[in-house]
């Protein structure tokens, strides 16, 4: 009897450490690409896996900093992100394989999965460097952001249409994003870019430390930029958002998007939209950027690659599409 029993045991325990592994097998571990640890990207990245941890099964998820969008249109093509956030511009170019993309080529497994909030090319100067319009950065100590970010993309679009390149200024900075508030407070830096949901955590941090003021980003070259890429729209930064800076200012702007590819198993990215959008509205309370998210808007708006199956099995099983 007692020779059973040990028996028993020790089959229960074979049989326990084989359920084990096969659970740790079924086990999937995907990676969101975001952006600066101050910056919406982060925050919408990290929100998305407290979700995805919580609520899918047999799927963990990460959401490191990155470079930004740019960065992360590169991580999804090598595979070292499973998910990625973007401009809706880089999602764009990256599957048409144009600039900064053009020495990959298309990309033509890009795939969408939703959009997220409205992001604007932001401007921010200290009020002694008097830089009141876009002509007045020529000659100025500029941040024009790190190699991969988005403000670097959009600022070097609008460089073009101006005719200058980095000898415009009389130094142009790489800093990430997380590094510009601080120089711009300690006077290295008269201006800083960046293109972000509002309210920002840098572009406070900077209001508050040094008197700054966000420079519109208007004018004849703006409007042809406007009108030869359609994924860029006008936009504007509500006033009173920031110390000093009561007014609205007139910028250009376009959607962040999560994107993925379509090597990624439908069941996980279904597994992901299920879970954000089943607790939408807890997600919303989770930055003041996105407060007004709509999910009808969120399949739609702002989506240039195709749906990503995963995604669109679940949006058809609630009625959206």
């Amino acid at each position: 009897m007692k020779g059973k029993s040990l028996a028993w045991i020790f089959t229960a325990a074979l049989a326990g450490t084989g359920l084990s592994a096969v659970a740790q097998a079924q086990e999937k571990f995907v990676t969101i690409g975001t952006g600066g640890q101050t910056g919406v990207y982060y925050v919408a990245g990290q929100s998305i896996c407290r979700f995805v941890n919580r609520n899918a099964e047999n799927i963990k998820c990460n959401a490191p900093a990155s470079g930004g969008g740019v960065a992360n249109v590169n991580g999804l093509r090598s595979g070292e992100f499973n998910f990625g956030i973007m401009q809706s511009d880089h999602q764009y170019k990256a599957m048409e394989g144009v600039a900064p993309f053009e020495k990959e080529g298309k990309m033509n497994d890009i795939r969408a999965v939703f959009s997220l909030q409205s992001e604007v090319f932001t401007v921010l100067a200290r009020r002694d460097a008097n830089i009141k319009g876009l002509d007045d950065l020529k000659g100025k100590r500029v941040n024009i952001g790190n190699p991969g970010s988005g403000q670097r993309d959009t600022l070097e679009e609008i460089m073009k249409e101006k005719g200058w390149d980095k000898s415009a200024f009389s130094l142009a900075a790489e800093l990430k994003p997380a590094e510009q508030a601080s120089a711009l407070g300690d006077n290295n830096i008269d201006a800083m870019t960046y293109f972000v949901g509002h309210p920002n955590g840098a572009i406070q941090e900077a209001t508050t430390t040094v008197d700054a003021v966000l420079v519109p980003i208007t004018g004849p070259e703006i409007d042809k930029l406007l009108a030869a890429k359609s994924y860029y729209t006008k936009a504007e930064i509500p006033g009173g958002l920031y110390k000093g800076n009561d007014q609205p200012t007139q910028s250009i702007g376009g959607k962040a998007v999560l994107s993925t590819t379509a090597k990624v198993d439908a069941e996980v990215v279904y597994q992901l939209v299920k879970s954000v959008f089943e607790n939408i509205e807890r997600f919303q309370r989770l930055h003041p950027a996105f407060k007004d998210l709509k999910p009808e808007e969120m399949i739609e708006v702002g989506l240039s690659a195709p749906l990503h199956e995963g995604a669109e099995r679940y949006y058809k099983e609630r009625g959206w599409l």
